[in-house]
């Protein structure tokens, strides 16, 4: 009946096989609709299946178009996945300054994947001057309230990172 809510819905129940068929086509399918009608989390999800080459082929172009629409819609993981194309030149021109706005958008929204990249950023000096304690903050942010994996991996790149500073970088 055309609830965009729905159709997103239905599109993860099929990306994961969760009350139906695993289908990557049809969940394309459905994502696809709910992202036609502004759903920025079916816009994103759409973009993740172009860049994955699930159940269409991969397009990078296609992927940055929907990443897009959802990250001016203010969606982190979409600015977060953005940001990480331009940083590699997937479907755009590689741009380092972009993809540190972007990265930067979605990290002052607590996306935690995004502030290790800032964290990362910072400690390389890509797209920004080198400033460990700059690096030191954002892993800090991406590792606070450790609550997986992924997480603890983000206070290990921290503590590395702190052993190569002052400590008037650490106080600072």
């Amino acid at each position: 009946q055309g609830d965009s809510r729905a159709q997103h819905n239905l599109g993860l129940m099929y990306t994961t096989g969760r009350g139906v068929q695993q289908d990557d086509a049809e969940a394309v399918r459905w994502f696809r609709r709910a992202a036609e009608q502004g759903v920025p989390e079916a816009q994103n999800n759409l973009a993740v299946m172009y860049a994955r080459g699930r159940g269409v082929p991969r397009d990078d172009v296609e992927a940055v178009q929907w990443y897009r629409n959802a990250a001016e819609q203010g969606s982190p993981r979409a600015q977060h996945s953005l940001g990480q194309m331009y940083a590699a030149g997937h479907g755009v021109p590689l741009d380092m300054g972009e993809a540190v706005r972007l990265n930067r958008l979605a990290a002052e929204q607590g996306h935690r994947s995004a502030q290790n990249t800032m964290g990362l950023f910072y400690a390389a000096g890509q797209g920004v001057p080198q400033d460990y304690v700059e690096a030191h903050k954002w892993h800090d942010l991406a590792a606070s309230g450790v609550i997986s994996d992924t997480q603890k991996e983000y206070a290990e790149a921290r503590d590395a990172l702190a052993k190569g500073m002052t400590s008037a970088q650490l106080a600072e």
